[in-house]
């Protein structure tokens, strides 16, 4: 259970390290996005145990970097774009 919780925790800070490499502008913080990255790999852990039990080491892991996954997804905003009116507003 050990692990599981601590390989899921560096591979959700490392999934964070690598989305602030190649999304550095359409991100908060660093701070935000290594305790999301974290967080969402612990939280993810703790699910995927309690869904799959002990012995599926494996597929915990897994099943925990997916969440921490989108759960950095909910972080990343749009293209700042100019908003253009129409001329008809």
């Amino acid at each position: 259970m050990i692990l599981e919780t601590l390989g899921s925790v560096v591979l959700g800070v490392a999934l964070s390290w690598a989305a602030l490499r190649s999304l550095p502008g359409r991100l908060p913080s660093r701070r935000t996005v290594f305790g999301t990255g974290a967080l969402g790999a612990l939280f993810g852990a703790y699910l995927m145990h309690s869904v799959l039990g002990a012995g599926h080491v494996a597929a915990t892991v897994v099943g925990a970097v997916v969440i921490a996954a989108v759960t950095l997804s909910l972080l990343i905003r749009p293209h700042s774009r100019r908003l253009s009116r129409s001329a008809a507003a």
